[in-house]
């Protein structure tokens, strides 16, 4: 730890548990004492230019006042209280807002407090779809390479193996389904086809649509998603869409669903809900999954209920970041993002350690050919004056839908100096790629 680190990060930081790192090898984190607009403030003074939005949560920049405003007063009246055989005004209002945005079909909306439980609300709604339908057997989710679902354990079930991050557990999780996204002709034909003989046994389909985030910024086009619902119909399973990342504007539409113009039959939301504020995730479903759990019989009920479901702080919070989305140009500035990224970053692809450009919507993702030093990547982005933090071989921008051009500039310059030193591709690294 540094002389210069306050007084409660040397006290504090021997004792926390810090997430995706080997903790006795990593630099040691930076100490943020404030957040405004689209920067981060540090003990030390110095100010970055976020680039990745809090994991892509703060929309609408850090501390807006429209959310500050709306938890405080939520604050004064009512904090929390129990959702069993309670109800308050922000949850109820807040699903009924969720549907009618969603569009037609959506009924109800489970609200729990992070991305990997309301994916695991979504796979228990669609065994017990089944189950409360006397099919038993259909308990198998079928998910698709390159995706990405949660930490926990069922979550980690449907998450990509090849990612890496979750192999000591290998043995423990139950076996699912990953195939191939069905990009083509024959990609659709396998998938179709492992429908066709296990149909029977797999309760729904999973896929995080146009976008696999934590696979490196892996994109698809919007026929995927048709090609998936007919799919879904043809077989007669659900269709389960996880929007974690790209639920709210990211891709470039309200919701990535809609750039395909079909809809699933469950829906996960969370990160951007709340603006970065709260935590908060929704699990959605439509009238022909509720319909399986509306009975007079106890044991179709859904037996699930996080302490803080519905937490009316957190609820309030999303109310306000649906207000400005529906009050300010949000949609706009990610297309004007998205100009932005594609023409200042197109440089990059001469870069020597440069394989490929990806740009959707407020996403861009510069893949390297190799997997690069990951901490001094940081640190040189860090000098650089901002915060950007790469994922395996892939280095990407998330930005704050109100960056200014300045700051969104700022960041592609920092990605180009950045990388521009890095050496290329090795004839082993070549071969070992290949």
């Amino acid at each position: 730890m540094l002389n210069s680190a306050p007084a409660w990060m040397n006290a504090g930081h021997p004792h926390i548990w810090l997430p995706y790192v080997q903790m006795k090898t990593a630099d040691d984190p930076l100490p943020v004492v404030a957040t405004e607009g689209c920067r981060l403030h540090l003990a030390d003074g110095r100010v970055l230019i976020d680039g990745i939005a809090s994991w892509w949560t703060a929309c609408h920049g850090y501390r807006h006042p429209h959310i500050v405003q709306a938890i405080h007063e939520q604050l004064d009246r009512l904090p929390h209280v129990m959702f069993g055989g309670l109800v308050h005004e922000p949850a109820l209002a807040l699903a009924s807002r969720l549907c009618a945005l969603l569009g037609p079909g959506f009924e109800r909306v489970f609200l729990t407090e992070s991305g990997s439980v309301s994916v695991e609300v979504a796979m228990k709604m669609a065994r017990q779809y089944w189950f409360n339908q006397g099919q038993p057997r259909r308990q198998r989710i079928l998910s698709f390479a390159g995706g990405y679902h949660g930490d926990t354990f069922g979550t980690m079930a449907v998450c990509d193996p090849a990612i890496g991050m979750h192999a000591a557990f290998a043995s423990m999780l139950p076996a699912q389904d990953v195939m191939p996204l069905p990009v083509d002709a024959a990609s659709e034909a396998c998938l179709d086809a492992v429908l066709q003989q296990e149909a029977g046994h797999i309760a729904a389909l999973l896929v995080e649509p146009l976008v696999q985030g934590a696979a490196g910024m892996r994109m698809h086009a919007p026929q995927v998603l048709q090609r998936l619902r007919a799919l879904a119909d043809r077989h007669g399973v659900l269709l389960i869409f996880d929007e974690i990342f790209t639920g709210f504007g990211r891709t470039g539409s309200l919701f990535a669903f809609e750039q395909a113009g079909v809809q699933p039959d469950i829906l996960t939301l969370s990160k951007a809900l709340t603006g970065g504020t709260l935590p908060l995730a929704a699990t959605v479903a439509n009238a022909r999954v509720c319909a399986a759990f509306w009975s007079d019989d106890p044991g179709h009920a859904l037996m699930h209920g996080p302490t803080y479901m519905g937490n009316p702080l957190a609820c309030a919070a999303a109310m306000a970041s649906l207000d400005l989305f529906a009050t300010e140009p949000r949609l706009p500035q990610v297309h004007r993002i998205e100009a932005t990224l594609r023409e200042q970053l197109a440089v990059c692809q001469a870069l020597p350690s440069v394989r490929e450009i990806r740009v959707k919507g407020a996403i861009a993702a510069v893949e390297l050919h190799a997997v690069p030093d990951r901490a001094a990547l940081c640190r040189a982005f860090v000098r650089a004056g901002v915060w950007v933090r790469p994922l395996g071989r892939v280095v990407y921008l998330t930005p704050s839908f109100v960056i200014s051009h300045d700051e969104l500039t700022a960041l592609t310059q920092a990605v180009h100096e950045v990388l521009r030193v890095l050496p290329g591709p090795s004839i082993r690294g070549v071969e070992r790629e290949a």
